[in-house]
């Protein structure tokens, strides 16, 4: 269990001193999470190693939002004054993200019909046209 939280907390501290190094305007658990996660993928960290601590936290969750929820109650008056500007944040940002996941969604719909279509060609030319394309060939040829 130490090695756990020495790993998962040594991410949040070298995301702390890359956020004082480079003065970068990211939350450094962030920061240490993509590290985290940059470990796993590259296998320096095994998942093994963090995997029942991540689960006690993840499934604990709920009690880490406390905190954040007290203080909103305690700034209420200035959460109060400044309603607007954050209503209409909060709405602009909530379009924003619909609209560009939509533009992103049918990307790739069109990209995948592109693919789709052009084995599709690919393949009807080949029973069409017996031998097949330079590209069939040099796979062949390959093999």
């Amino acid at each position: 269990m130490a090695r756990q939280f020495f790993i998962i907390f040594g991410c949040l501290a070298l995301g702390e001193l890359i956020v004082w190094l480079t003065g970068i305007k990211l939350p450094s658990s962030i920061i240490g999470m993509l590290l985290l996660t940059f470990f796993l993928k590259m296998k320096w960290v095994k998942m093994s190693w963090v995997k029942n601590l991540s689960q006690f936290l993840i499934s604990n969750l709920g009690f880490f939002f406390v905190p954040p929820g007290v203080a909103i109650m305690l700034y209420l008056d200035i959460i109060g004054a400044q309603l607007l500007p954050i209503a209409v944040a909060t709405v602009v940002s909530t379009i924003l993200v619909l609209v560009v996941t939509g533009h992103v969604h049918q990307s790739v719909i069109k990209s995948e019909r592109y693919v789709i279509h052009f084995e599709q060609r690919h393949h009807w030319l080949h029973r069409h046209h017996g031998e097949g394309c330079d590209r069939c060939k040099e796979k062949k040829d390959q093999a």
